[in-house]
């Protein structure tokens, strides 16, 4: 594609006279630049792009967008376009450049603190067995109709989002669910996509070490809603406080679903066990092999997107009582003695809470032990509200690493315990090693016994320093338990 056909909807500043270069790929990083990139300088969190383009331009750019007018003049001699903002320039010439693939899609996002990837997943589901073709953008992984590809962010990249979604298209695609991420929403990946929907979930405590504030870190999620088009749908929580804030500037079509309230979508837990739980979806009985009242209500924001994007109520509904819990999300492993170990990614404090709460009713007195960690060089302020948490619900306490990073593990599982009141810490024990503090928790549980092994869900690996080490809770639960029967 002509260089001049990228630059389409561009805020230009500068740039030489040139501009018929014909490009065959885009990039953002200088070392991934092949004969016939377009290179585009970012300034990034941990690095400026702008100080990489004579790298760019060697490894074969035969052009460059960039934003810093310091380096007007110093691009290697290839022709150079400046722009108000390069991270906006990237993704809306990713969408030019594979010729804007989510609007031949019915593409909806899911945004929210916590419920994201479950919501997303059966969406995927769902409409997969009502027999469209799919695809999923997620946590987890990635899917093209069945075609599974690695997930390496929650939201990826402009160029790699838009060659996923092109993809879609050219596979026969018909919807996608997509998570999208605060950082996303922040760093414009998603600029330029048209979503026929957004769905929020909650937002709740996270990623206050990037946003810096909960404002902020509100303000970046509202700025999803204010974004989508008229024609779109906003389906949004409102038995989170904040929920009505996300669409009070959106021009979207606004609904709302609540387990609580008055609304366009509700729903009510009639009961629930260990296997599992009744609702109340608006008029219909319906039993899920999920429990809690958080999955209650990703439930019914599936629910609600499936009748807005006008599928048929009935069949939704026998689809979803047959739906499964999503890899690392309350996930049961069985072991002797009658205990049960549950796996969940539950990291956030609401999420923590949520998980505790719902085994502390279903288990019905049964001892309930949490093994849980906080992740290094990441938000530090939820780390006491966590522990504080943890010895409100659990009746046993084991804190361990998780992905400590560059940090000590000990200092944070200090910073854990400084949460903690006189009972909590009394009933604690601290064990940095995660597979030892597993053991630990398995090996102390009586028989009928709850081990929740809380943080890391579907990862199988674990972060020390820059090391990324395979570790596998269910893995690694599995072999104690393996072990114990000998």
């Amino acid at each position: 594609m002509k260089l001049d056909k990228l630059l389409v909807n561009l805020e230009i500043t500068e740039h030489t006279p040139e501009l018929g270069a014909e490009v065959k790929d885009i990039c953002f990083d200088s070392r991934k630049c092949t004969p016939g990139s377009l290179f585009v300088a970012v300034d990034g969190n941990l690095s400026d792009g702008h100080k990489y383009i004579a790298k760019a331009v060697e490894n074969g750019a035969v052009a460059v967008v960039y934003q810093n007018p310091e380096y007007d003049g110093k691009t290697g001699g290839v022709p150079a376009v400046r722009v108000a903002d390069s991270r906006v320039a990237l993704a809306l010439m990713a969408s030019t450049f594979y010729d804007n693939p989510s609007s031949k899609l019915t593409l909806v996002g899911v945004t929210g603190t916590n419920g994201k990837t479950t919501t997303a997943t059966l969406l995927y589901e769902l409409f997969t067995q009502l027999g469209y073709h799919c695809g999923l953008l997620s946590t987890i992984v990635n899917y093209i109709g069945r075609k599974q590809y690695p997930a390496d962010h929650t939201t990826p990249d402009p160029v790699e989002l838009n060659g996923l979604l092109a993809e879609m298209v050219a596979s026969g695609c018909q919807y996608c669910f997509m998570e999208v991420s605060s950082h996303s929403i922040d760093q414009e990946r998603i600029k330029g996509l048209t979503f026929a929907g957004g769905i929020f979930s909650n937002i709740t405590h996270d990623h206050l070490d990037y946003h810096k504030t909960f404002d902020n870190y509100l303000r970046c999620k509202k700025k999803f809603f204010d974004n989508l088009p008229a024609e779109a749908f906003a389906l949004v929580n409102i038995d989170d406080r904040n929920g009505s804030v996300m669409v009070q500037n959106t021009a979207a079509r606004v609904f709302t679903y609540s387990c609580g309230s008055m609304a366009d979508f509700r729903c009510r837990i009639m009961d629930q066990t260990m296997e599992g739980m009744l609702l109340k979806m608006d008029d219909t009985q319906l039993w899920t092999m999920f429990i809690g009242a958080h999955n209650a209500h990703n439930l019914l924001a599936v629910y609600g997107t499936a009748m807005l994007l006008g599928a048929d109520k009935e069949e939704v509904l026998t689809i979803m009582s047959k739906l499964r819990a999503v890899n690392g999300r309350l996930e049961y492993l069985r072991g002797g003695n009658n205990v049960t170990a549950v796996v969940d990614y539950a990291h956030t404090p609401d999420a923590l809470e949520n998980v505790l709460k719902t085994l502390k009713e279903t288990a019905k007195g049964e001892y309930l032990i949490c093994v849980f960690g906080c992740g290094g060089d990441r938000d530090k302020t939820k780390r006491p509200e966590m522990g504080a948490i943890a010895g409100k619900y659990a009746d046993r306490v084991v804190v361990t690493s998780d992905n400590p990073r560059h940090e000590d593990p000990l200092a944070i599982m200090a910073d854990i315990k400084a949460g903690m009141d006189t009972r909590t810490r009394a009933k604690s024990v601290f064990i940095a090693d995660r597979k030892e503090a597993i053991r630990s928790a398995i090996m102390f549980a009586p028989e009928g016994g709850v081990v929740l092994v809380a943080g890391k869900g579907h990862e199988d690996y674990l972060i020390i320093g820059d090391e990324k080490l395979h570790f596998d809770d269910k893995e690694v639960i599995a072999e104690i338990f393996d072990e114990l029967k000998h």
